[in-house]
């Protein structure tokens, strides 16, 4: 299980790395034809938006995977490893908690957005492809924080 979650969130950042690149050339592009032909990316602001938060939901599993989350350790760093390693645990079964939620609730919101036909407001570009692009990863990050949670909860290595 450690192997194919590690594996799927490898990809997912290559991918969230790959929309990183795009929103780069795209911001390029749209600055150099501002200024070399006064005629800039029309609704680039909302693609980098949009790639922005898809791009984030893909590094997510990853960051979580390799513990390269923002931790407070200030009151922590004196305890035993096994109070650490619980402590890691529930904090990793939090963040699980909260991406499942996140996920379901961007779910349920790209099947809102696919009936009422929302799209963006100069680009004309369909809102549930964002919302479903994000799910994956959100899900993904769920799950491997469900898995670590387990895994520092029982001491087991990965």
């Amino acid at each position: 299980m450690s192997a194919l979650l590690r594996r799927l969130s490898q990809i997912l950042a290559a991918i969230g790395g790959v929309t990183l690149v795009a929103i780069a050339l795209t911001t390029v592009a749209s600055v150099a034809g501002r200024v070399l032909f006064s005629s800039p990316i029309q609704g680039d602001v909302e693609l980098v938006q949009l790639a922005s938060a898809v791009g984030l939901s893909c590094f997510l599993p990853y960051t979580q995977w390799q513990n390269g989350n923002i931790i407070v350790d200030f009151f922590t760093a004196r305890a035993s490893k096994r109070a650490r390693d619980r402590l890691d645990a529930v904090g990793s079964v939090t963040l699980a908690a909260v991406a499942l939620l996140v996920a379901w609730r961007t779910a349920v919101g790209a099947m809102s957005a696919w009936d009422n036909e929302e799209t963006s407001m100069l680009m004309s570009i369909p809102i549930w492809i964002p919302y479903a692009l994000m799910t994956p990863g959100l899900f993904l990050t769920g799950l491997v924080g469900l898995h670590l949670g387990w895994l520092r909860a029982t001491g087991t290595d990965e």
